[in-house]
C-alpha cells in the first residue's frame, strides 16, 4: 500500500487508500463490484494477471497505483489506475498534447491513467458498491486523485475508453470529453450468417463469400473453442501467434509476455473463445488463431496470428467466424479491437467512444477546453464519412449506422 489518506476526517467512516499492486485488494470484494459490469476487463483476475506476469510493472512504464475506498473495513469502491511515463499501449494517441506541453516548457510525463492496460475496449469506470451514493463516493475519489497528482507532480488524470453511462457522472467533476471511434459490430437480430450478409450490397456479399471460400481452398479448417474446450497445450500457441503478429506488423507493440497467456489457464479460461485454424490433415497443430474474450452478450477480439500467409484467413478468423459463432450464441456486440481499414468493409461501423481528461497546468487546461469542441467536431465528421462509405444497403445505413 503506497499511502493511506482521508481517514476519519470530520468523523467520516470512509478511508481512501493507494495500492502498488492489486494483490493487496481482496479479489472477492473487488469482483463483487466488477462482475456485474458489461466489461470483463475490470475483473480482478485479468488485472492481477497483467501484474503477476510482469506485463504491467514500473519497468514497462505502467506503475500500478490503484485507489480504493473503505467503509470501516468493507471495500466499497475502487479504481484501477497507473502512473505512466509514456503513452504506449493506450490506443488514445495523445502525442499532440505531449508535444504541445514540450513546446510550452511544461512537463507532460508522468501522468495518471485510468484504463485496462493495452485494452482499447469501452467500459472503464470507477467500481462502486451498489448500495453506496455514487456521486458522493466519486467526489471523494476525484478529490483524492487531484490531491495525489498535484502532490506528486503528475501532469494530469486521464480516463480512457470510458463507460458511456459513467461518462455523464465523471463529467460533473470537471473532466473534459475527447471523442474517438472504434469499429463495432451489432447484432440486428440476425438468425444466421446468411441473414447477416443481407445488410451488404450485392458486390460485397459476393466478396465475403469469396473470402470464406479461399480459406477452404487452402485446405484449412477453422473451429471455435470456448472455455473448458480449449486444451491446455494451446495456451502457449496464443502467445506465439500474438508475438509473431507484433514482430511482423506492429514493431514495439509486444506489451504482453508468454507468462500472461499461460496464466489465463485455468482461472480465466471461462472467458476465452478461440478461433483455431489447422490443416485438414493435422488437427493438433494450429497454423493460425484469433483470441477473443466473451462476457455475457459481449465479445471482444484481442489478438490474432498465423504461421504463414493464407489468403483471407485473417478475415475468417477475426471477423466471419466470430460473427457466425456470435449470432448462434446470442452475442449482441462484437468489438474486434484496434484498427479499422479492414473492419469497415466487413460490417463494423465506426462508433464513437470518449476519453476524459484533466490537466493540472492552467495553460494546458485552458487550451484543452478552448479547442476540444473543434477537435470533437472533426471526429464526428470523420465517423460520418467512414459510415457513409460502408458497403451496406441504403436501408441498413439509415436504420443502423
Amino acid at each position: 500500500m503506497i499511502e493511506q489518506l482521508f481517514g476519519k476526517k470530520n468523523d467520516s467512516p470512509y478511508t481512501l487508500r493507494w495500492h502498488e499492486k492489486i494483490a493487496e485488494i481482496p479479489q472477492t470484494a473487488w469482483d463483487a463490484m466488477a462482475l456485474p459490469l458489461a466489461t470483463p476487463f475490470l475483473e480482478w483476475e485479468w488485472l492481477h494477471n497483467l501484474e503477476t506476469s510482469g506485463s504491467v510493472k514500473p519497468r514497462t512504464g505502467w506503475q500500478p497505483c490503484h485507489l480504493t475506498v473503505w467503509h470501516h473495513q468493507t471495500l466499497v469502491a475502487a479504481a484501477p489506475l497507473y502512473i505512466k511515463g509514456h503513452s504506449y499501449g493506450e490506443f488514445v494517441f495523445d502525442h499532440q498534447w505531449a508535444d504541445l506541453a514540450h513546446r510550452l516548457g511544461i512537463q507532460y510525463y508522468p501522468k495518471l491513467l485510468g484504463m485496462t492496460p493495452f485494452t482499447p475496449a469501452v467500459g472503464y469506470r470507477f467500481l462502486i458498491a451498489e448500495d453506496e451514493d455514487e456521486l458522493k463516493i466519486t467526489e471523494m475519489m476525484v478529490n483524492e486523485i487531484d490531491h495525489f497528482c498535484i502532490k506528486n507532480n503528475l501532469s494530469g488524470c486521464n480516463f480512457l475508453f470510458v463507460d458511456p453511462q459513467w461518462q455523464t457522472v465523471i463529467s460533473q467533476f470537471g473532466f473534459t470529453a475527447w471523442m474517438h471511434h472504434s469499429y463495432i459490430w451489432s447484432n440486428k437480430n440476425f438468425n444466421n450468417f446468411d441473414d447477416y450478409l443481407k445488410i451488404f450490397t450485392s458486390d460485397q456479399r459476393k466478396n465475403i463469400k469469396r473470402e470464406r471460400k479461399a480459406v477452404l481452398k487452402a485446405n484449412l479448417v477453422t473451429k471455435n473453442l470456448v472455455g473448458d474446450e480449449i486444451p491446455h497445450y494451446l495456451y502457449p500457441y496464443i502467445y506465439k501467434f500474438y508475438s509473431n503478429t507484433c514482430d511482423k506488423f506492429y514493431w514495439g507493440s509486444k506489451y504482453l509476455n508468454k507468462q500472461f497467456f499461460e496464466q489465463l489457464y485455468p482461472n480465466y479460461s471461462h472467458r476465452l473463445m478461440l478461433v483455431v485454424a489447422h490443416r485438414e490433415d493435422n488437427d493438433h497443430i494450429p497454423v493460425g488463431m484469433s483470441f477473443c474474450i466473451r462476457k455475457d452478450e459481449n465479445l471482444y477480439g484481442r489478438y490474432w496470428g498465423s504461421l504463414a500467409e493464407y489468403d483471407c484467413l485473417h478475415f475468417e478468423a477475426c471477423y466471419y467466424k466470430p460473427i457466425e459463432w456470435g449470432i448462434a450464441e446470442g452475442i449482441k456486440m462484437y468489438d474486434p479491437g484496434a484498427g479499422g481499414s479492414h473492419k469497415r468493409r466487413r460490417g463494423f461501423p465506426a462508433t464513437a467512444n470518449h476519453s476524459m481528461h484533466r490537466f493540472y497546468n492552467p495553460r494546458m487546461s485552458s487550451i484543452l477546453r478552448h479547442y476540444i469542441d473543434e477537435i470533437n467536431q472533426g471526429s464526428i465528421e470523420e465517423i460520418k464519412a467512414i459510415n457513409d462509405d460502408l458497403p451496406f444497403t441504403k436501408k441498413e445505413i439509415n436504420l443502423n449506422v
